[in-house]
């Protein structure tokens, strides 16, 4: 599945939160992620998330697709990160 990860979190938490999302997904831009990840890794991801989090101040927000190709993205100003694959 494709997904985008977006997280606000307690300064305290925020590379705790970075490292994390880093391993399952691509950086896009500030606390956003992006990218193919497995039903397995997404539930390994949101179970290491809930430890770093305060759910009673912080937050993880996850939009999912079953493919990129049935989502429609448009950066409008520098894209901090491209993401192409090429083999």
């Amino acid at each position: 599945m494709y997904v985008i990860a977006v997280y606000d979190v307690g300064e305290k938490r925020v590379g705790k939160m970075l490292k994390l999302c880093r391993r399952y997904l691509h950086w896009i831009q500030n606390s956003v992620f992006e990218g193919e990840i497995t039903e397995l890794k997404l539930q390994e991801l949101i179970l290491e998330a809930r430890n770093i989090m305060d759910e009673e101040q912080d937050s993880l927000i996850i939009f999912s697709s079953r493919n990129e190709r049935w989502l429609d993205k448009q950066v409008v100003g520098l894209e901090k990160e491209k993401i192409d694959n090429f083999l």
